[in-house]
Protein backbone atom coordinates (compact mmCIF):
# COMPACT_ATOMS: atom_id res chain seq x y z
CA UNK A 1 0.00 0.00 0.00
CA UNK A 2 1.02 3.49 -0.97
CA UNK A 3 0.97 5.92 2.82
CA UNK A 4 1.54 9.52 2.81
CA UNK A 5 4.28 10.40 5.52
CA UNK A 6 4.57 13.54 7.32
CA UNK A 7 6.19 14.52 10.67
CA UNK A 8 4.55 16.45 13.49
CA UNK A 9 7.65 18.20 14.58
CA UNK A 10 11.26 19.23 13.19
CA UNK A 11 14.33 17.65 13.17
CA UNK A 12 16.44 18.22 16.85
CA UNK A 13 19.34 15.71 16.58
CA UNK A 14 20.90 13.35 14.28
CA UNK A 15 23.22 10.45 14.74
CA UNK A 16 25.62 8.10 12.45
CA UNK A 17 25.37 4.14 12.92
CA UNK A 18 28.42 2.00 12.70
CA UNK A 19 27.45 -0.92 10.94
CA UNK A 20 30.76 -2.03 9.99
CA UNK A 21 34.06 -1.65 7.25
CA UNK A 22 33.98 -2.98 4.02
CA UNK A 23 37.33 -2.95 1.46
CA UNK A 24 36.43 -2.57 -1.98
CA UNK A 25 38.30 -4.18 -4.51
CA UNK A 26 38.83 -1.09 -6.90
CA UNK A 27 41.02 0.98 -5.23
CA UNK A 28 40.98 -0.58 -3.08
CA UNK A 29 39.67 1.76 -0.73
CA UNK A 30 38.04 1.31 3.37
CA UNK A 31 34.58 2.23 3.22
CA UNK A 32 32.35 2.72 6.62
CA UNK A 33 28.75 1.30 6.15
CA UNK A 34 26.85 3.79 7.72
CA UNK A 35 23.21 4.67 9.18
CA UNK A 36 20.98 7.27 10.40
CA UNK A 37 18.82 8.09 13.19
CA UNK A 38 16.71 11.51 13.51
CA UNK A 39 14.76 12.75 16.32
CA UNK A 40 11.77 15.27 16.46
CA UNK A 41 10.66 17.92 18.63
CA UNK A 42 7.63 15.55 18.66
CA UNK A 43 9.70 12.29 19.77
CA UNK A 44 9.63 10.97 16.17
CA UNK A 45 12.36 8.44 15.51
CA UNK A 46 13.61 7.99 12.15
CA UNK A 47 16.38 5.12 10.82
CA UNK A 48 18.08 5.63 7.48
CA UNK A 49 19.25 1.83 6.37
CA UNK A 50 20.20 -0.76 8.33
CA UNK A 51 23.94 -2.18 7.03
CA UNK A 52 24.60 -5.75 6.63
CA UNK A 53 22.39 -8.70 6.86
CA UNK A 54 22.73 -10.45 10.22
CA UNK A 55 24.28 -13.95 8.62
CA UNK A 56 27.33 -11.08 7.98
CA UNK A 57 27.86 -10.35 11.76
CA UNK A 58 27.62 -14.24 12.39
CA UNK A 59 29.94 -15.73 9.50
CA UNK A 60 31.49 -13.11 7.17
CA UNK A 61 33.21 -15.56 4.82
CA UNK A 62 30.26 -17.68 4.60
CA UNK A 63 28.03 -15.04 3.72
CA UNK A 64 30.18 -13.42 1.16
CA UNK A 65 30.53 -17.06 -0.43
CA UNK A 66 26.76 -17.44 -0.53
CA UNK A 67 26.12 -14.06 -1.85
CA UNK A 68 29.16 -13.98 -4.25
CA UNK A 69 29.94 -10.50 -2.74
CA UNK A 70 33.64 -11.34 -3.21
CA UNK A 71 34.22 -10.55 -6.76
CA UNK A 72 33.30 -6.95 -5.42
CA UNK A 73 35.25 -6.74 -1.72
CA UNK A 74 35.10 -7.73 1.39
CA UNK A 75 33.76 -7.15 4.78
CA UNK A 76 37.19 -6.07 6.75
CA UNK A 77 34.66 -5.71 10.66
CA UNK A 78 31.18 -6.46 10.71
CA UNK A 79 30.29 -8.00 13.91
CA UNK A 80 27.16 -8.15 16.28
CA UNK A 81 27.94 -4.80 17.56
CA UNK A 82 27.21 -3.61 14.09
CA UNK A 83 23.81 -4.85 13.90
CA UNK A 84 20.86 -1.95 14.41
CA UNK A 85 19.76 -3.27 17.63
CA UNK A 86 22.64 -2.65 19.49
CA UNK A 87 23.87 0.66 17.10
CA UNK A 88 20.25 2.23 18.78
CA UNK A 89 21.72 0.82 22.13
CA UNK A 90 23.97 3.45 22.40
CA UNK A 91 21.39 5.62 21.93
CA UNK A 92 19.57 4.24 24.65
CA UNK A 93 16.80 3.24 21.94
CA UNK A 94 15.33 0.03 21.01
CA UNK A 95 13.82 -1.15 17.16
CA UNK A 96 10.53 -0.59 19.10
CA UNK A 97 11.29 2.93 19.26
CA UNK A 98 11.97 3.97 15.65
CA UNK A 99 8.87 5.32 14.28
CA UNK A 100 9.60 5.64 10.40
CA UNK A 101 11.87 3.41 8.83
CA UNK A 102 13.41 5.42 5.09
CA UNK A 103 15.14 2.97 2.74
CA UNK A 104 17.97 4.91 0.75
CA UNK A 105 17.84 2.14 -1.58
CA UNK A 106 18.27 -1.77 -1.62
CA UNK A 107 21.77 -2.81 -2.19
CA UNK A 108 23.37 -5.50 0.34
CA UNK A 109 24.63 -2.98 3.05
CA UNK A 110 21.72 -1.18 2.87
CA UNK A 111 18.71 -3.27 3.79
CA UNK A 112 20.25 -6.34 5.98
CA UNK A 113 16.95 -5.52 8.55
CA UNK A 114 14.36 -3.42 6.28
CA UNK A 115 11.87 -6.07 7.61
CA UNK A 116 12.55 -5.79 11.60
CA UNK A 117 10.05 -2.66 11.75
CA UNK A 118 6.79 -3.98 11.07
CA UNK A 119 5.49 -1.57 13.11
CA UNK A 120 6.52 1.45 11.37
CA UNK A 121 5.75 2.53 7.88
CA UNK A 122 8.75 2.07 5.28
CA UNK A 123 9.10 4.67 3.03
CA UNK A 124 11.42 3.73 -0.48
CA UNK A 125 11.32 5.02 -4.24
CA UNK A 126 8.78 4.00 -5.61
CA UNK A 127 11.41 2.66 -8.45
CA UNK A 128 12.90 0.68 -6.16
CA UNK A 129 9.84 -1.14 -4.72
CA UNK A 130 8.24 -1.84 -8.15
CA UNK A 131 11.54 -4.03 -8.76
CA UNK A 132 10.22 -8.10 -8.51
CA UNK A 133 13.33 -7.79 -5.43
CA UNK A 134 15.57 -5.41 -3.63
CA UNK A 135 18.45 -5.01 -6.23
CA UNK A 136 20.40 -6.36 -3.12
CA UNK A 137 24.28 -8.22 -4.72
CA UNK A 138 24.25 -10.82 -7.18
CA UNK A 139 21.03 -12.58 -8.20
CA UNK A 140 22.27 -16.11 -6.62
CA UNK A 141 20.68 -15.19 -3.30
CA UNK A 142 17.83 -13.02 -2.69
CA UNK A 143 15.60 -11.32 -0.36
CA UNK A 144 11.84 -10.74 -0.95
CA UNK A 145 9.79 -7.88 -0.09
CA UNK A 146 8.47 -7.37 3.93
CA UNK A 147 5.26 -7.24 4.77
CA UNK A 148 5.19 -3.30 5.37
CA UNK A 149 3.27 -0.13 5.32
CA UNK A 150 5.04 1.42 2.43
CA UNK A 151 5.42 4.90 1.72
CA UNK A 152 6.29 4.96 -1.73
CA UNK A 153 8.65 8.44 -3.69
CA UNK A 154 7.89 9.30 -6.88
CA UNK A 155 9.66 12.63 -6.80
CA UNK A 156 11.21 15.24 -3.53
CA UNK A 157 9.17 15.43 -0.91
CA UNK A 158 9.48 17.63 2.28
CA UNK A 159 8.53 15.25 5.59
CA UNK A 160 8.22 18.12 7.38
CA UNK A 161 9.90 21.30 8.42
CA UNK A 162 13.48 20.91 7.88
CA UNK A 163 13.72 17.24 6.75
CA UNK A 164 13.68 16.49 2.91
CA UNK A 165 13.88 13.41 1.09
CA UNK A 166 15.63 13.74 -2.42
CA UNK A 167 14.89 11.93 -5.27
CA UNK A 168 18.71 11.01 -7.12
CA UNK A 169 17.98 7.99 -9.06
CA UNK A 170 22.04 7.24 -10.18
CA UNK A 171 23.72 4.63 -8.52
CA UNK A 172 20.14 3.04 -8.15
CA UNK A 173 16.83 3.63 -9.94
CA UNK A 174 15.37 4.95 -6.64
CA UNK A 175 18.10 6.35 -4.58
CA UNK A 176 17.21 8.32 -2.05
CA UNK A 177 19.45 11.29 -0.18
CA UNK A 178 18.50 13.57 2.67
CA UNK A 179 18.36 17.18 3.64
CA UNK A 180 18.05 17.60 7.20
CA UNK A 181 17.96 20.89 9.34
CA UNK A 182 19.37 20.68 12.99
CA UNK A 183 18.82 23.44 16.00
CA UNK A 184 22.72 23.83 15.95
CA UNK A 185 24.04 22.89 13.29
CA UNK A 186 21.76 23.96 10.74
CA UNK A 187 21.70 21.85 7.32
CA UNK A 188 22.82 18.79 6.99
CA UNK A 189 23.20 16.88 3.60
CA UNK A 190 23.44 12.79 3.85
CA UNK A 191 24.07 11.64 0.50
CA UNK A 192 23.93 8.22 1.08
CA UNK A 193 25.50 6.54 -2.18
CA UNK A 194 24.20 9.68 -4.54
CA UNK A 195 27.69 10.61 -3.29
CA UNK A 196 29.20 7.73 -2.09
CA UNK A 197 32.68 9.20 -1.48
CA UNK A 198 33.64 13.04 -2.86
CA UNK A 199 36.16 11.64 -5.43
CA UNK A 200 33.01 10.43 -6.73
CA UNK A 201 32.13 13.26 -8.45
CA UNK A 202 35.65 14.06 -10.41
CA UNK A 203 35.43 10.08 -11.28
CA UNK A 204 32.10 10.89 -13.10
CA UNK A 205 30.36 8.24 -11.42
CA UNK A 206 31.63 5.67 -13.05
CA UNK A 207 29.84 1.86 -12.65
CA UNK A 208 26.66 3.59 -11.90
CA UNK A 209 23.55 1.83 -13.08
CA UNK A 210 22.79 5.51 -14.96
CA UNK A 211 25.64 7.39 -14.94
CA UNK A 212 24.42 10.63 -16.52
CA UNK A 213 21.82 10.69 -13.96
CA UNK A 214 24.25 10.24 -11.55
CA UNK A 215 26.25 12.90 -12.67
CA UNK A 216 23.09 15.66 -12.41
CA UNK A 217 22.03 14.72 -9.31
CA UNK A 218 25.45 15.01 -7.60
CA UNK A 219 25.83 17.95 -9.41
CA UNK A 220 22.32 19.50 -7.57
CA UNK A 221 23.23 17.98 -4.24
CA UNK A 222 26.54 19.71 -4.00
CA UNK A 223 24.65 22.92 -5.48
CA UNK A 224 22.01 22.66 -2.91
CA UNK A 225 24.20 22.38 0.13
CA UNK A 226 26.60 25.28 -0.86
CA UNK A 227 23.41 27.07 -1.44
CA UNK A 228 22.66 26.15 2.54
CA UNK A 229 26.15 26.26 4.13
CA UNK A 230 24.98 22.43 4.89
CA UNK A 231 27.32 20.05 6.60
CA UNK A 232 27.73 16.99 4.10
CA UNK A 233 27.89 13.16 5.34
CA UNK A 234 29.11 11.21 2.27
CA UNK A 235 27.86 7.82 2.02
CA UNK A 236 30.74 5.79 2.03
CA UNK A 237 34.11 8.00 2.15
CA UNK A 238 37.16 6.70 3.07
CA UNK A 239 38.50 9.93 4.50
CA UNK A 240 36.10 11.30 6.83
CA UNK A 241 35.01 7.59 8.33
CA UNK A 242 37.53 7.12 10.55
CA UNK A 243 36.96 10.69 12.41
CA UNK A 244 33.09 11.12 11.61
CA UNK A 245 31.55 11.49 14.69
CA UNK A 246 29.17 8.07 15.80
CA UNK A 247 26.78 6.82 18.16
CA UNK A 248 26.52 7.24 21.20
CA UNK A 249 27.43 10.94 20.01
CA UNK A 250 24.58 13.42 18.13
CA UNK A 251 24.81 16.43 15.85
CA UNK A 252 22.56 18.86 17.32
Amino acid sequence: MNMQISLKGKPVRLAVLDYGLFQVHAGPRDIGICGYVIQTNAGETILIDTGFPQKYAEDADAATAQDDLGSFGQVLSVTAENMPGPQLAKLGLSKQDVTLMIQSHTHIDHLGDMAGYPHAPLLIAAAERTLPRPLYWSGKQAMEWPDADYALVTQDVTLGEGFEVLLCPGLAPGQLAFMVQLPETGWVLLTSDAISRASEIDEKFVGSWDVDQAIHHGDRLMKMATERDALIIFGHSPEDWPTLKKAPHWFT
